[in-house]
């Protein structure tokens, strides 16, 4: 659980109060933290699972696109919540997404899948379909440049999902300048300030923030 940012007794609370991580979730996330050790952190808790099939059962989208899937629990929750859509996902790691294959054709979602391996900076440029929906959770120093890749092909009305956004609350601390935390911060501040979008951060994990193309 990555409820960094609220009572222990609370995060509790919205835990059981959330629907939980079917079977096949719940060993997706056992085998990462087993095989993975430390990298496991890397990926999403059941909570923003949950968040995720919602906004894109909300937002139905033709085209989503992830950058950053690991081993592949939001793709799996992403292609649950589409309906005839599809999903392009994006990652430097062949050794990870291996994982997520197998999971995605474990859930039934493969044929709703498309994976690009490769620096995303270089795919995503590649990339020329119409995104409606985007969700972004990879390496934090280049995310002003994944968004603006992402922000080129962005329908209006279309909707990014920033993962990490508040670096568990460091953010809001000047004084914390490790560097990941800077560079969460400084990203923070270019969308606030882009006058073409509309944006609400949530407290959810360790921060989610929706940016909607004006």
């Amino acid at each position: 659980m990555k409820a960094y940012l609220l009572d222990a007794a609370v995060a509790q609370y919205v835990m059981t109060h959330s629907t939980p991580p079917d079977p096949l979730l719940a060993k997706l996330a056992e085998e990462t933290a087993q095989s993975l050790g430390e990298y496991a952190t890397l990926q999403i808790s059941p909570d923003q699972g949950v968040f995720l099939t919602m906004i894109t059962q909300l937002v139905a989208p033709a085209v989503a696109v992830e950058v950053g899937t690991f081993t592949g629990y939001s793709s799996v929750c992403i292609a649950r919540g589409l309906s005839g859509g599809r999903l392009h996902c994006f990652d430097v790691s062949e050794e990870w997404t291996s994982v997520a294959r197998r999971y995605w054709h474990e859930a039934g979602v493969s044929h709703q899948v498309t994976l690009t391996v490769g620096p995303a900076l270089e795919t995503l440029a590649a990339f020329d379909q119409t995104i409606d929906l985007a969700f972004l959770d990879a390496d934090k120093g280049n995310y002003p440049g994944y968004y603006e890749l992402l922000m080129a092909r962005l329908r209006p009305g279309g909707l990014i999902v920033a993962d990490n956004t508040l670096r568990r609350g460091w953010v809001a601390d000047p004084a914390h300048e490790e560097q990941t935390t800077v560079e969460i911060r400084e990203f923070n501040d270019l969308v606030i300030e882009d006058p073409r979008v509309t944006v609400l951060m949530l407290p959810i994990a360790d921060g989610m923030t929706l940016i909607r193309k004006n």
